[in-house]
């Protein structure tokens, strides 16, 4: 089972993306990870990773999808992913649909964590103070919020169009979210 999860910036993706990770024994592809752990292993596509990063530049898409590639052939992904923040862009879900076809897999269903942008501001606002991330500052969040609609949400469209979306009411305690899911996705 491949899972998609998509929501803003502080919805709660990547709470629930490491509960239901450990809860069905499958890894958990999120792309600062994966980016992170190839620039860290050395690999090809970690070192063009690292200097588009260090320049200061987006990663491209064919980047991510070489990364995501790579981490689809390891064995601990044979059986189902959990996609965190991974398909960003409509290119993105076009790439992922690809390579999951090329293992006679698919997406099984995306999970949008719905929550309101009081709710965001007041979360980031927390884990600021607990965490000290700058890009929770106010004004980060107000920049990431706004690439978020520009940029993801056409994707959650284009999985509307295939009938994969459930909508997760993102709101209540880390368990009570959690049990959502589960109902969601069948124990």
């Amino acid at each position: 089972m491949d899972i998609l999860l998509m929501g803003p910036p502080g919805a709660g993706k990547g709470t629930q993306g490491a509960l239901l990770a450990e809860a069905r024994g499958m890894p958990k592809f999120a792309t600062g990870d994966l980016l992170r752990d190839a620039v860290k292993r050395g690999t090809p596509l970690g070192l063009q990773a690292k200097e588009l990063m260090e320049a200061g530049h987006l990663v491209s898409d064919d980047l991510i999808l070489g990364i995501v590639r790579e981490e689809l052939s390891k064995p601990a992904a044979g059986k189902g992913v959990i996609f965190d923040g991974v398909v960003r862009t409509i290119p993105q879900a076009e790439g992922v649909e690809r390579l999951l076809a090329e293992q006679g897999r698919s997406m099984s269903a995306v999970l949008f964590f719905d929550v309101s942008d009081d709710e965001i501001l007041a979360r980031l606002a927390k884990r600021r103070e607990i965490e000290s991330r700058a890009d929770d500052d106010p004004q980060a969040v107000a920049i990431r919020l706004k690439a978020y609609r520009k940029q993801t949400a056409p994707v959650l469209d284009w999985y509307e169009d295939r009938k994969l979306v459930h909508h997760i009411p993102a709101v209540g305690s880390v368990s009570e979210i959690a049990e959502k899911v589960s109902r969601v996705l069948g124990k």
